[in-house]
């Protein structure tokens, strides 16, 4: 009888110890100018469905070497090109800056919680490029730490 209730204790502790929710990871690659504030990521509050949910969250577990990240939150309004066009939204967003002269690359991961709960590893590698200009006026939004 001791044994089957061991059993059982043993079995409940792998169900509460399995993870809640599915996680993916994704790789990607970014450019910055040297001591130049880069837009990494931006999350907005909308579920699936397109209504307001939770506020995204954004969690570091590799922080940079060779830089600083910066959170902001706000409000944009959707581009026409997302899954849900023209939606004000609150966002949280995540910002790169290099220390002012290094170019090289630098390295960054963060864990992003969607307004549905799903939750995304990424993994961006930061080339800090001396030789790259001012982002041109389309991507604006994205040189700087306003949203």
């Amino acid at each position: 009888m001791l044994l089957a209730r061991s059993t059982a204790a043993l079995g409940l502790g792998f169900l509460l110890t399995a993870p809640a929710l599915a996680q993916t990871t994704v790789t990607r690659s970014e450019t910055a100018a040297p001591g130049k504030s880069v837009r990494l990521a931006i999350v907005p509050n909308l579920k699936k469905d397109c209504s307001a949910g939770p506020m995204p969250e954004i969690r570091v577990s590799g922080a940079p070497k060779n830089g600083s990240l910066i959170t902001k939150v706000g409000k944009i309004k959707t581009p026409a090109s997302y899954r849900c066009p023209g939606k004000e939204a609150a966002v949280q967003a995540i910002f790169y800056q290099s220390k002012d002269g290094y170019t090289g690359t630098d390295e960054v991961t963060v864990d992003v919680k969607d307004s549905d709960g799903k939750v995304q590893t990424q993994n961006i590698r930061i080339t800090v490029d001396g030789s790259k200009k001012e982002a041109p006026a389309k991507d604006a939004g994205k040189a700087a730490t306003d949203l």
